[in-house]
C-alpha cells in the first residue's frame, strides 16, 4: 500500500509520529482528547470536514492535500496564455515554411496526447507554437488536428466563441475531403453545445453523419465469420460494420467511429434542444454503429465506442429530467471495462456532467463523491474549468461541505 492509499487516519498517526508527538501532545495541542486523536488514527471516527482537517494539518506542519492523499501542484484556474493563442488565430501573414511534415506529425500527436492527459496548462503553452508551424505548413492532414485540439481546448477553459472560430478554421482546412470535415464537424458542435447553441450543432452533426454514414444502421452484427476483438475503448464488440448497399460499401473502421462521434455529439445537442425522443434515436443509431465496429487504433481521436454511446445514454437521460435513471445508468457503465481505457479527459469531463446530475436529485455527497474522482482522473479538468466551478460552488453549499469538495472549493477560491 503506497501513502496515497492510507486512510487519512493513518497518515495523521505517521505525521504525527514524524514530527515526534504523542497522541496526547497533539490532542492538547488542537485542544482536544486523547480518545479523540486515538479514534481518528484508528478510523473509528471520520475526519471528513475540511476546517478540521486544516487545522490538524497546521499542528502537524503538512498541507492539508497531505493529509487527504490528494496530488499537489496541479493549479487553479485557467491557465495563462489564451490570448497567445487568440493572437496565432488572428495571424494570416505566416510565411510558408519548408515542409517538414513528419516532426510537425510528432508534434501534433504529442499535442492530442497531452489534451487527452488533461494537461491543460502545458497544452495552453504549446499550442501558439504548433498552430504557427501548421499554418506555415499548409497540410490539411496536419491543419485540421491542430485546429480540432485547439477547439477542444478552449471550449474546456470557458472561451467557446474562440473555440468555433478555431473549429470554423479546421473545417475551412479539411477542403473536400470528407474525413476530415467530419471529424472537423465534431469540434464544431461541442463549440456549438458550450454556446447554448444546440440546434445548430444538431443540424450539423446530423447532416455529416447522413453524408458519412448509410441512412440506417442496422444493430444486429453479421452472422457470417464473426470474431470477437476489443473495441476502441476496451470492451468486446463483434464483427465489421455491415455494408448498407453501395453508400455503406468500403468504410475503413476510423470513418464508421468517426460517424458514430457524430451521432453522439448529435444526441446530445438533441437533449439539450429539449428533443428527447430524437435524442434516444441517435443514441440507438450511434450503439449500432459501435457494437459493430472492430477494434482500431482512434487514429481520428474520438474515443468512440460501445462505452462512450452508453455515457452519452446516461447525459440524455439526465438531461431529460430524469436524474436518477441516469445515475442508476452511471453505476452500471462506470464497471465496464472500456470505461478505465477513455482517456483521463473524456472520464474527468464526464463526471463533471454526473456531479450535476446528483444535485438534480439533491445528493450534494453524491456529486461531492463525483467532484473528487474526476480531481483524482484529471485534476485541471476540475481546477481550469469554468463549468466545474460552478458545479463545485452548488456542492460546497452543504453544511458542513464534505471534506473533497470543500478542499476543491478552497482551491478555486470559493472558500466562504
Amino acid at each position: 500500500m503506497t501513502s496515497d492509499d492510507l486512510p487519512i487516519g493513518r497518515r495523521v498517526a505517521s505525521w504525527r509520529v514524524r514530527r515526534s508527538m504523542t497522541q496526547q501532545m497533539l490532542a492538547d495541542r488542537l485542544r482536544r482528547s486523547k480518545s479523540w486523536v486515538d479514534k481518528i488514527e484508528r478510523g473509528a471516527r471520520a475526519l471528513d470536514r475540511y476546517s478540521v482537517i486544516q487545522e490538524v494539518a497546521h499542528v502537524l506542519r503538512v498541507d492539508p492535500e497531505v493529509l487527504l492523499g490528494q496530488p499537489q501542484g496541479t493549479p487553479a484556474g485557467t491557465p495563462d496564455g489564451v490570448d497567445d493563442i487568440r493572437a496565432a488565430l488572428a495571424r494570416y501573414d505566416i510565411p510558408q515554411a519548408p515542409p517538414q511534415t513528419d516532426e510537425l506529425r510528432r508534434q501534433v500527436g504529442h499535442a492530442w496526447l497531452t489534451y487527452q492527459h488533461a494537461h491543460y496548462g502545458q497544452l495552453t503553452r504549446v499550442l501558439p507554437g504548433l498552430l504557427d508551424a501548421a499554418q506555415g505548413a499548409r497540410s490539411a492532414e496536419l491543419l485540421v488536428p491542430a485546429y480540432r485540439i485547439t477547439s477542444s481546448l478552449l471550449v474546456k477553459l470557458g472561451e467557446a466563441d474562440l473555440a468555433w472560430l478555431a473549429a470554423d478554421r479546421a473545417m475551412a482546412a479539411a477542403g473536400d475531403d470528407p474525413l476530415l470535415a467530419a471529424t472537423s464537424t465534431i469540434s464544431v458542435a461541442q463549440a456549438l453545445r458550450a454556446s447554448n447553441r444546440d440546434r445548430l450543432a444538431l443540424t450539423a452533426t446530423q447532416s455529416a453523419a447522413n453524408r458519412l454514414l448509410p441512412p440506417t444502421t442496422d444493430p444486429t452484427p453479421s452472422r457470417s465469420g464473426d470474431h470477437e476483438v476489443d473495441g476502441p475503448n476496451g470492451d468486446q464488440t463483434t464483427g465489421q460494420p455491415h455494408d448498407h448497399g453501395g453508400e455503406g460499401r468500403g468504410r475503413s473502421a476510423g470513418e464508421w467511429a468517426v460517424g458514430g462521434a457524430l451521432l453522439v455529439q448529435a444526441a446530445l445537442a438533441a437533449a439539450g434542444c429539449g428533443e428527447h425522443r430524437r435524442a434516444d434515436e441517435l443514441a440507438d443509431r450511434a450503439a449500432g454503429v459501435a457494437a459493430n465496429l472492430r477494434g482500431y487504433d482512434d487514429t481520428h481521436r474520438t474515443s468512440f465506442g460501445p462505452v462512450a454511446v452508453e455515457l452519452a445514454r446516461v447525459l440524455v437521460t439526465a438531461q431529460r429530467g430524469e436524474a436518477a435513471e441516469a445515475l442508476r445508468r452511471h453505476s452500471c457503465v462506470v464497471r465496464r471495462e472500456g470505461w478505465r481505457r477513455l482517456p483521463a479527459e473524456y472520464r474527468g469531463a464526464y463526471l463533471v456532467d454526473v456531479a450535476r446530475a446528483y444535485l438534480q436529485v439533491g445528493d450534494l455527497r453524491g456529486a461531492a463523491r463525483a467532484l473528487v474522482d474526476a480531481d483524482s482522473v484529471a485534476p485541471a479538468e476540475v481546477r481550469c474549468r469554468p463549468l466545474a466551478r460552478t458545479v463545485i460552488a452548488e456542492t460546497a453549499r452543504a453544511n458542513p461541505a464534505p471534506a473533497g469538495v470543500a478542499r476543491l472549493a478552497t482551491l478555486v477560491g470559493l472558500t466562504r
